[in-house]
């Protein structure tokens, strides 16, 4: 099975950027469809964005397109999220996550899809 490690997360103003990154270690990366979600407290964990196995697919939550990103790199085992022009709203914890996808142009947006989680690493936006 693979471990995951986020990192990259703190404090930043609102409209700046961020990028997230996540360490595999255990089993090559290239395994797995990688997704990236958030939960702030009371609430349900929400989708943030996705890439398949070799990053031929990508997929992003309606509320990031076209600020978010996410990308990886299989050589060194890692998958970033880039976020940019933060809002106050991104605020959240962030989870990467491994879905042992065996299909490799398949990408799951649902929770249960995945198999693997980090332990979550903190972003917060101040407006």
């Amino acid at each position: 099975q693979v471990q995951l490690q986020e990192s990259g997360g703190g404090l930043m103003q609102a409209g700046g950027s961020l990028r997230l990154s996540c360490a595999g270690s255990g089993r090559a990366l290239n395994n797995y469809a990688m997704g990236w979600f958030r939960q702030v407290p009371g609430k349900e964990r929400e989708f943030v964005g996705g890439i398949s196995r070799y990053g031929r697919v990508t997929k992003y939550g309606d509320s990031v397109k076209g600020r978010f990103a996410v990308s990886r790199d299989n050589a060194i085992n890692t998958a970033y999220l880039q976020m940019n022009t933060l809002k106050a709203e991104d605020t959240a914890i962030y989870y990467c996550a491994a879905d042992r996808a065996r299909t490799v142009g398949v990408l799951d947006v649902t929770e249960s899809s995945y198999d693997y989680w980090g332990q979550g690493t903190q972003v917060t936006v101040s407006s």
